[in-house]
């Protein structure tokens, strides 16, 4: 990390030509905050957003004046990632699958791993899996439900969305504004895991789907600016990191429809122990997908039919 000035009202690099708002170029601030943070493709995705420029208009876009605003905004911004804010967080989006969405510290930052839940959970109701109902348990920034009804055909499910936390529902309340006519399909509610549906649904549930916290308190393999972030609550699940998964997959029989298929993510060394939980819990076609990487990440089971 560079050791120039990070405080606000500090100026801007030492020595960097131009500084001034309205003569530096967005190609100079580029190449002096990829310097700064030691990442080029961070500082041009802050360029980006500061400018407005879409991927397509950067290029023609780099000899452009820096304004005022938007050179202090920019500032700002590299001043929170040099005291360790993780980048979508300062950028206040990041996509997932098709969608940009809104995220901040009320919720996780979305991720690759919960990309590919989603592209098991839409392979399976795309092949003949009845979409119906669909349950998204512990819905954060409201990824999974809002990729699903993206996805999907239009009004082909029901998709309930639902959390513990009544600030993470306010941000997939304001992705869900964003989503179009398609937001029609999803309804949140707030509660713990299965209390937050009503009464009508138990039993009646097609499809559920989940990214639950499932890392134990003590695990070495959670980088810093992960664990000083994101919500606590969203990360961590008992002294195992399985705490959370026993709630899920204890209750689920309860709630799906005979036959009706469950889908979790799970931490890359709980492959084993949640199979079990699922065993134990009476589902059938018990099965612990891999992730591109090769390391256990999803539990797909389904209900006695």
């Amino acid at each position: 990390m560079s050791d120039r000035p990070s405080e606000p009202g500090a100026g801007r690099a030492e020595g960097s030509p131009q500084t001034d708002a309205g003569t530096v170029t967005w190609r100079q601030l580029w190449v002096e905050t990829s310097d700064r943070l030691g990442n080029a493709q961070h500082a041009r995705w802050l360029c980006e957003d500061v400018s407005g420029f879409d991927a397509t208009e950067w290029l023609g876009g780099l000899d452009r004046p820096v304004g005022e605003r938007a050179l202090a905004r920019f500032d700002s911004m590299v001043i929170r990632l040099e005291r360790g804010e993780p980048l979508q967080y300062v950028l206040g989006h990041w996509g997932f699958r098709r969608l940009d969405l809104l995220v901040d510290s009320r919720v996780l930052i979305p991720r690759p791993e919960t990309e590919l839940l989603v592209e098991f959970a839409i392979a399976e109701l795309l092949s003949g899996e009845r979409a119906g109902t669909v349950v998204d348990l512990g819905t954060g920034s409201g990824a999974i439900a809002l990729a699903l009804a993206d996805e999907l055909p239009l009004n082909s499910a029901k998709i309930w969305a639902t959390d513990v936390s009544p600030a993470a529902l306010d941000v997939a309340r304001a992705n869900l504004s964003g989503l179009g006519r398609r937001a029609t399909a999803v309804q949140l509610a707030e509660g713990s895991w299965w209390s937050a549906l009503p009464l009508v649904l138990r039993g009646c549930v097609d499809v559920v789907v989940s990214n639950p916290p499932y890392i134990a308190p003590n695990d070495s393999g959670v980088e810093d600016i992960v664990r000083s972030n994101e919500p606590t609550a969203a990360l961590f699940s008992g002294t195992d990191g399985l705490d959370a998964l026993r709630s899920i997959v204890g209750g689920a029989a309860e709630w799906l429809r005979p036959g009706g298929l469950l889908l979790c993510e799970i931490g890359s060394s709980q492959g084993a122990a949640v199979a079990e939980l699922a065993t134990t819990a009476g589902f059938t076609d018990v099965e612990i997908l891999a992730d591109l990487a090769g390391h256990d990440r999803v539990l797909r089971c389904r209900s006695i039919r």
